[in-house]
């Protein structure tokens, strides 16, 4: 009888591929056995099942081998063959024929199977056979990859304002209305200071820099004192000349130039100090279609600036384009700073975590893929990139990094467990997939809910991000586990260095909540009574300018040209007659100026100005310069008669040719939408009591738009958390069956929304457009790790009916993912910071404090929860909603 060498030497010769089995588990392969199954030659399978490298569909027939093994002698003639399908590692697959037969090998009972390839197999069977989900893996992630970058070229970045609001909303229908017959309000404004402003060679600069920028394509006009209509009497009526005319300066000095200047009313506050210190120069383009073209505007005049040598005289650059412009630099500053931070936060903590290398390439694989394809939609729906857009590649990150390391932990669980190869990603998968899809779909109804809101670009994030978060949960669950069964052959780390600290912040907090629940529950629900108090100091307030810090450059040069000249944010009351020349009435005209006249008395507008003072100028200078005819004249035929042989071109800025349509551009110096809002209210209750009966009028302009987006953002937030609630509790429903345990996942993640609340109250923090995404987008994420707790609650207690066993095995196995995830989540949220735009550092900061409380009632409130509502120390309390065993 042959030893163990005797029999391994003897096997190790034979031709055929054989194998010794002892329990269904190797003792012992030859090389043309290893070769069939696909591995190296050296290769060790010790203690490795025979059913670990058989099909799903085959182990049936695989399990008839092994038993007619364990009972058919080794004399007999022709062992029964089966037909079995071999899964090798690299996920192919072999076709072939199993005997088996007793043996006897190192003085135990064993079974030696024999394999033989099956050569007749037909072609579709061999097709079958081939690793289609590792080419379908490989395929998609090159195809993510590469077109993706293909359609960024096609990305449209623009932050106007616009872009905020839908087609339909009546602040809009009216703007695009006005804006196709009177010039743009949407302007830039230079301010220049300085000695000798009004001395020859300046003004002839400032008048030669008029006019290269009039030669740009995208400008409608520029606006200076050398280039303003001036009327003056003379032998003939009055003529319209330039206020300061460049080509013939005559005998008058600077200073008579400049009281000129100051004393006119058009240029007045509008294009010169009141005390004659600065000059303005205001740039009207014709359309600003986008934030990029508003960049390029900016560079071409600050570049004829050079040309003009009026560098060293210009102080500031304000104006609503250059408010665009400021935030666009702050979206790409955003975008260059927190997509490479996040992506190489994200994968040095995955790095940190499991220090495999396979886990690093694929993750970083899975952050391109799932990035660069979400900011792709929006250049394939031609949808504009805003600021608002700019917090989905962090975000996005964040979520891909969370969901791999619930799926990495898995593995490295199975791996501490006995399961390697490909195995242990099957057993991973089986623990993480129904709560990786359910944590998606809750996620993805957080943001979907933001598909509500009536401003475009957040309702435009909500949708696209979701679909991001879909495509999450299909790169990390369905793609990359078949790379890794590919790939990842080697042993995972048992231990994780320098991060103990974790489990023992889990299992002490846990600990609390399970020894003393009502203790703990009441506890918390007690302090967050006391903050509900804060919950009524949250401000709904949008203003452009407080989105920046005190010392950006936009706010410092916004604030010096509201204190030398008008306020910069516009508002303009529009006037519509029924009938043509229905404006040239003089009791409309009187009615007009008498508003105007109220408007300069309000001490939020800084100027008034409307084509009735133009009539009064021609009246003023047709007779002669008299003060007392500078008013409106009293004869519907003189008025038309003016109007008639007026030569200029500024009264057509404020009527149309038509005398029908008219506007009254008021020079704001508040620009928050309250006030803005205030402002309005107060006009309309003007207007309203002034007998403007006959004629038609309405309030329109930027100030109009950004006022109306409060009522908005009150609507879409309302509407979005309600939604992003409902559709999270169905969900649960969905999961659990069971409505009672829903609602006790729903209790820990309705607190985090109640505190970040409690926070913006606490911290004046506005509710603006960034922090109105908030609640949603925490909702949707903070149920995450609720529901990946309570799956595995939920199986541990179903198993044993002993809540405090199960909450305890429960917490020691998934608490440091939840913390890990947390931190992760938070990590690259606080990213957001480091913005230069104040919605988003307020954006990250609290949805960080929200994920970071979620997790502290994720391990303190909700194992307290479920242990007042499961715990019976004297029976077993099913999780049915409807059944109790004992």
């Amino acid at each position: 009888m042959l030893d163990r060498a005797g029999h391994i030497e003897e096997l190790a010769r034979r031709p055929d591929a054989v194998a010794v089995l002892h329990h269904g588990a190797f003792v012992y392969a030859n090389a043309a056995f290893l070769q069939l199954c696909g591995m190296a030659p050296d290769a060790e399978l010790t203690a490795l099942l025979f059913l670990d490298l058989i099909e799903p569909g085959d182990r049936e027939r695989a399990r008839l081998v092994l038993a007619e093994g364990l009972t058919t002698p080794a004399a007999a003639d022709q062992p029964n063959a089966y037909q079995l399908r071999l899964r090798r590692p690299d996920q192919t697959q072999a076709d072939c024929q199993a005997r088996a037969h007793q043996m006897r090998f190192d003085g135990e009972d064993c079974v030696l199977i024999q394999l033989t390839p099956s050569q007749s197999a037909a072609w579709p069977q061999r097709l079958r056979a081939l690793p289609w989900r590792l080419y379908f893996s490989i395929a998609f992630v090159c195809l993510f990859t590469i077109l993706p970058s293909a359609l960024l070229t096609r990305l449209s970045i623009n932050n106007a304002p616009d872009v905020y609001f839908p087609d339909d909303e009546p602040a809009v229908v009216i703007d695009r209305a006005l804006r196709e017959r009177f010039p743009n309000d949407q302007v830039f404004v230079l301010l220049f200071e300085g000695v000798a402003l009004f001395s020859e060679g300046l003004l002839e600069a400032l008048d030669a820099l008029a006019g290269d920028l009039e030669r740009l394509e995208i400008v409608d006009r520029v606006l200076s004192v050398t280039r303003l209509d001036h009327i003056r009497g003379s032998d003939d009526g009055f003529s319209v000349e330039p206020l300061i005319d460049v080509q013939d300066f005559g005998a008058s000095r600077w200073h008579t130039r400049r009281d000129r200047a100051v004393n006119d009313r058009f240029a007045q506050g509008l294009l010169v100090a009141r005390d004659g210190s600065a000059l303005a120069l205001v740039v009207v383009p014709k359309r600003v279609d986008d934030s990029l073209a508003g960049l390029r505007l900016e560079q071409d005049i600050l570049a004829a600036v050079e040309r003009a040598r009026l560098r060293g005289h210009l102080t500031a650059v304000a104006g609503q384009v250059a408010v665009d412009v400021a935030e666009l630099r702050a979206m790409l500053h955003d975008n260059m700073l927190f997509i490479p931070a996040t992506v190489l936060i994200g994968l040095a903590l995955i790095w940190v975590l499991f220090r495999r290398m396979v886990a690093l390439v694929v993750s970083g694989l899975a952050l391109g893929v799932v990035t660069n394809s979400t900011v792709a939609v929006y250049a394939l729906l031609g949808q504009p990139f805003t600021l608002i857009s700019s917090i989905i590649p962090p975000l996005l990150s964040a979520l891909t990094v969370a969901a791999l390391v619930h799926l990495f932990n898995a593995i490295q669980y199975a791996a501490q467990h006995g399961y390697h190869g490909p195995g242990r990603v099957d057993r991973a998968l089986a623990e993480v997939r129904k709560p990786a899809l359910f944590t998606a779909l809750t996620t993805m109804a957080g943001l979907a809910s933001l598909g509500t809101s009536p401003i475009v670009p957040i309702a435009a994030f909500g949708l696209i991000s979701a679909a991001g978060v879909l495509l999450i949960y299909f790169v990390v669950i369905e793609i990359l586990p078949a790379l890794l069964k590919r790939w990842d052959r080697q042993p995972w780390p048992k231990t994780r260095i320098g991060l103990h600290w974790m489990d023992l912040a889990v299992r002490r907090c846990s600990r609390v909540a399970i020894r003393r629940p009502l203790l703990v529950t009441v506890g918390i629900g007690l302090g967050l009574l006391l903050g509900l108090p804060q919950l009524f100091k949250v401000k709904v307030e949008t203003d452009i300018h407080e989105f920046f810090q005190p010392d950006h450059e936009i706010r410092v040069a916004t604030d010096r040209i509201d204190r030398l000249l008008a306020g910069t944010n516009s508002l303009e009351v529009v006037f519509e007659s029924p009938v043509r020349d229905g404006l040239a009435d003089p009791a409309t005209l009187a009615r007009i100026k008498a508003f105007q006249t109220w408007a300069k008395t309000l001490p939020q507008v800084d100027n008034a100005l409307s084509y009735v003072d133009v009539i009064e100028e021609m009246h003023w200078a047709f007779n002669g310069e008299d003060p007392a005819f500078r008013a409106i004249p009293t004869d519907r035929r003189l008025v038309q008669q003016y109007l008639l042989v007026y030569d200029g071109e500024d009264l057509w800025d404020f009527v149309d040719r038509d005398l029908r349509l008219a506007h009254v551009p008021l020079n704001v110096n508040v620009h928050s939408a309250n006030a803005t809002t205030e402002l309005m209210q107060q006009i309309r209750d003007y207007l309203a009591a002034a007998g403007f009966d006959d004629i038609g009028w309405e309030i329109a302009g930027l100030g109009r738009l950004v006022a109306d987006m409060e009522d908005l953002l009150v609507t879409g937030q309302v509407r979005s958390l309600w939604g992003a609630l409902g559709v999270v509790f169905l969900l649960l429903i969905l999961a659990w069956r069971s409505l009672r345990d829903a609602a006790i996942c729903m209790i820990p993640n309705l607190s985090p929304i109640l505190l970040i609340f409690v926070l913006m109250g606490l911290l004046d923090i506005w509710l603006d457009m960034a922090t109105a995404m908030i609640a949603s987008v925490a909702v949707g994420i903070a149920v995450d790790d609720t529901i990946h707790l309570y799956h595995g609650f939920s199986k541990r207690f179903k198993a044993s009916g002993n809540a405090v066993s199960a909450l305890a095995r429960t917490y020691r196995h998934v608490g440091r993912a939840v913390t890990t995830t947390t931190l992760i989540l938070c990590a690259q949220f606080m990213i957001l910071t480091a913005s230069e735009f104040v919605p988003t550092t307020h954006f990250g900061l609290l949805t960080s404090v929200g994920l970071v409380t979620a997790w502290a009632f994720d391990v303190t409130l909700f194992p307290a929860i479920l242990m007042l509502v499961f715990h019976r120390p004297q029976r077993r309390l099913s999780l049915s909603r409807n059944r109790a065993t004992t």
